[in-house]
């Protein structure tokens, strides 16, 4: 059976096309491991980049309506309804169709093969008639990669096939017929019987040859993608509260994992606007250290190894080949990059600029030291052991941390005024901790004494300098009054879970707080919407706290806050619009986060 669908707190889940945009809520994603397609409520296509999640998008409709591209598979009655949901423990998307002539459902699923991931990109868009007979409408519009070239129709004699700058697009059809060609675009109809199975396939590579699959093994395709979804949900071990938006999360970090080296983005898309005024459009599709420390003791906990291995080794290997400094994220083939470039399209709703790049990556942020170290303190205490080479860079990154400390940073928000942000300071109290536990454990070597000492030094200059008696609740920065949201990590980091977090946490509800959502930190509400990983954060710190029943109700709310395929982006408007990109790792990291901690707390009571 397919997961229930959720109400949603927002209407414009139904809301058609408005300039070719819709809401971003909307949108729900499938992937195969190395890129991921985000396909709205009225079955069209409207992101995907080929052949992975950072290259540039062949459909790109999201936030350039009229030249960016799309993938559209819907009934040609205007007033059909449309319901979805994923398969039960997969990525795979059905969605069943309601006319007043039948009803018919489209089953959307970036096609895997026997052994994982396909060489090539292929979506598989089958469509099966239900009850009476229903017109079907479909179009393949390739895009303009955001403004960078023009597609073409390649005359080879084999097949539909469209060249746009390298990238090599090729459909594939059963029971699609008529197809009608306008240049590089296709577009036809058709009808559905009781019973009747067609399918649309539409494959991609870049600067390689093209396969063009049989229609009947896309179909089987199709079904093996759904095979190997649930066996991978079978390894998943979690019976906890929210079982249901915790497996969900899990399964959109697994989107997110990109298999070919093990990194993982934050998420899949560029510039989806964080406020409607514009401005604060970021290209998320790189893998930030401190994202892949939370998603390792996520999977960790869920008993799945490969990825979590993958990840650690990727993340070690990467610091150990760009040892001068220590970014906050990388690319996701592990280079660095703080090159930025903006597109000349539109963006969604016309919202602006967007871009490819992202300029944060050369910033100081201290807490990244307390991320590191939270990985592999948790592959150790999961029973695994590090090797020389790791254990030699984890010693070099604690000596760093004792140095470095008490210099200002960017923050966990990379923010351009650097500051003694008081979160990054016990991101290094953090590392320090960890790195002393792992010394015992015999696992690294290296001054044990001086890292204790400023660990020790960290919590005096915290405890003085970044606490306001006055205020009562610990400050974004020396000599502030605002208050910073992340702070609340450090409920869960057990750097503090006594009574100055339970005051600071009453401030941040009573400040910050609006309804369930929470925003970052003072003074932002005229810039941005809240972000959705704070409001997870609260629930958790509320856990620590000892405050389990407020944890669990606001737990609740949250969790209702999804769409209708249960995915989040990184933002909600007060109103409930999606902001930001989507799907957001850090939103789901933060749900699963706080479903954990307070079973944990709940456990340990």
């Amino acid at each position: 059976m397919p997961e229930r669908t959720r109400d949603t707190p927002d209407a414009s889940d139904n809301e058609e096309r408005t300039d070719g945009y819709v809401p971003l809520r909307s949108y729900g994603a499938i992937g195969d491991g190395r890129t991921v397609a985000l396909i709205a409520r009225d079955g069209r296509i409207d992101w995907l980049p080929i052949p992975s999640m950072d290259s540039p998008p062949v459909f790109a409709s999201i936030v350039d309506a009229e030249h960016g591209g799309h993938i559209a598979l819907r009934p040609v009655d205007d007033d059909a309804e449309a319901s979805r949901q994923y398969l039960p423990g997969t990525n795979v998307l059905v969605t069943t169709w309601t006319t007043s002539e039948g009803k018919a459902t489209v089953t959307d699923a970036m096609v895997t093969g026997v052994a994982g991931r396909l060489p090539w990109a292929e979506i598989g868009r089958c469509v099966e008639g239900v009850e009476g007979s229903v017109e079907m409408e479909w179009a393949v519009v390739p895009g303009t990669l955001l403004d960078t070239a023009e597609p073409e129709r390649l005359d080879t004699g084999n097949g539909t096939v469209i060249g746009i700058d390298g990238v090599t697009i090729a459909i594939v059809e059963q029971g699609f017929e008529p197809v009608h060609d306008d240049g590089p675009r296709f577009s036809g109809r058709f009808h559905t019987s009781e019973g009747s199975k067609s399918i649309l396939t539409v494959v991609g590579t870049h600067d390689e040859p093209i396969f063009l699959p049989d229609p009947e093994r896309s179909l089987e395709g199709v079904d093996r993608t759904i095979a190997n979804w649930s066996a991978w949900s079978e390894e998943f071990d979690y019976d906890g509260p929210w079982a249901e938006a915790v497996q969900r999360s899990a399964l959109t970090l697994k989107l997110l994992i990109f298999a070919p080296t093990g990194a993982i983005a934050a998420a899949p898309t560029t510039s989806l606007p964080e406020d409607r005024t514009g401005g604060k459009n970021w290209d998320y599709r790189f893998a930030w250290v401190r994202d892949l420390a939370y998603t390792v003791h996520a999977l960790t906990r869920f008993g799945l190894r490969e990825e979590t291995h993958a990840a650690v080794s990727w993340v070690m290997r990467t610091i150990a080949e760009h040892d001068e400094t220590m970014p906050i994220f990388y690319g996701l083939d592990g280079s660095k990059t703080d090159e930025v470039e903006e597109r000349t399209v539109p963006g969604w709703n016309g919202i602006g600029p967007v871009t490819v790049g992202n300029r944060a990556g050369d910033q100081l942020q201290l807490g990244v030291w307390g991320d590191v170290f939270a990985i592999m303190q948790q592959y150790v205490r999961a029973g695994n052991v590090l090797d020389r080479k790791t254990a030699s860079v984890l010693q070099d990154l604690a000596d760093d941390a004792c140095h470095r400390w008490v210099e200002p940073d960017s923050g966990m928000w990379e923010l351009e005024d650097a500051q003694h942000y008081v979160t990054s300071k016990i991101g290094c109290w953090q590392a320090l901790d960890a790195a002393v536990e792992l010394h015992d454990a015999g696992m690294i070597d290296g001054p044990r004494g001086k890292w204790i000492e400023n660990r020790e030094l960290i919590e005096q200059w915290v405890s003085e300098k970044g606490w306001d008696e006055e205020r009562g609740h610990y400050v974004m920065y020396p000599g502030s009054d605002a208050l910073d949201t992340s702070i609340l990590l450090h409920a869960m980091s057990g750097f503090d879970r006594g009574p100055r977090m339970e005051s600071t946490i009453r401030a941040i509800e009573e400040q910050l707080q609006r309804g369930p959502l929470v925003y970052r930190y003072s003074g932002i509400e005229d810039e941005e919407s809240p972000f959705v990983a704070c409001s997870f954060w609260l629930a958790a710190a509320m856990a620590c706290v000892g405050r389990t029943d407020d944890a669990r109700a606001l737990m609740d709310e949250m969790v209702d806050q999804a769409n209708d395929v249960g995915l989040f982006s990184e933002m909600l408007s007060e109103g409930g619009a999606f902001m930001g990109n989507i799907p957001q790792g850090l939103s789901h990291l933060a749900l699963i986060q706080a479903a954990l901690t307070i079973e944990e707390v709940a456990a340990d009571h």
